[in-house]
């Protein structure tokens, strides 16, 4: 049978994969991540849902995303740039190349799609 075209992402599709930042990444709190990666494809294209409950940590992107913010209330700082707020209905890329830091101020989660 062929593999259907069409694909919803949502935290049922699959089960969820657990996580934190790498320790020497962690700026404050105890934050705790949860994954559902719903799409992988060869060449490097991953999306779904990604959850992480409160604290702050340093981010590094070597490759682009797009996000949507579904819930809570996160802060994204650049290096040398201004920090943004993002929340609810929010929706922004991060490009490779991309250093900072991701405070989450209330759990947040967001959709994604990562293209290496």
């Amino acid at each position: 049978m062929a593999e259907p075209k069409f694909l919803s992402i949502g935290v049922d599709a699959v089960d969820a994969e657990s996580g934190a930042p790498a320790p020497d990444r962690l700026i404050s709190g105890d934050p705790k991540f949860r994954t559902w990666n719903v799409e992988e494809r060869d060449g490097g294209l991953y999306a779904g849902i990604w959850e992480s409950t409160p604290g702050k940590w340093r981010i590094v992107y070597d490759e682009w995303e797009f996000c949507h913010i579904l819930t809570g209330v996160s802060v994204i700082a650049e290096d040398g740039g201004e920090a943004r707020t993002v929340s609810a209905g929010d929706s922004f890329v991060l490009r490779p190349g991309f250093k900072g830091s991701w405070e989450v101020l209330e759990t947040t989660r967001k959709e994604y799609v990562i293209k290496l």
